[in-house]
């Protein structure tokens, strides 16, 4: 298990094991056109809190702008960008205390 993930500490094992997760779940956080803001920061921080695995939604221009939106989030809530397709991206931070989601070993 990784305490603090970042984007290039999860093997390609554990990316496919949470992509499997999430591939059933909702988008929780919605972006519209006008972009990245505070408000929603702390949207995915109370949603990463709760669920160690969410979804986000970004209706915004360009997919140049989607991914820097998706790496800025990531970077902010220090949590670890683990698939993008399309205006979706799927975000993944485990709990600090008794984390639900356990990642496979390598």
């Amino acid at each position: 298990m990784q305490s603090n993930p970042t984007q290039t500490s999860l093997t390609e094992k554990q990316k496919k094991h949470l992509r499997g997760l999430a591939h059933a779940r909702e988008p929780v956080v919605m972006i519209g056109q006008g972009g990245l803001s505070p408000a929603i920061t702390g949207e995915l921080e109370t949603a990463l809190g709760a669920h160690e695995l969410v979804k986000v939604r970004a209706r915004v221009g360009d997919r140049d702008q989607r991914d820097s939106i998706f790496a800025e989030l990531a970077q902010q809530t220090k949590s670890a960008l683990v698939q993008r397709i399309g205006n979706v991206a799927v975000f993944y931070r485990p709990r600090k205390d008794k984390p639900r989601i356990i990642l496979p070993a390598d």
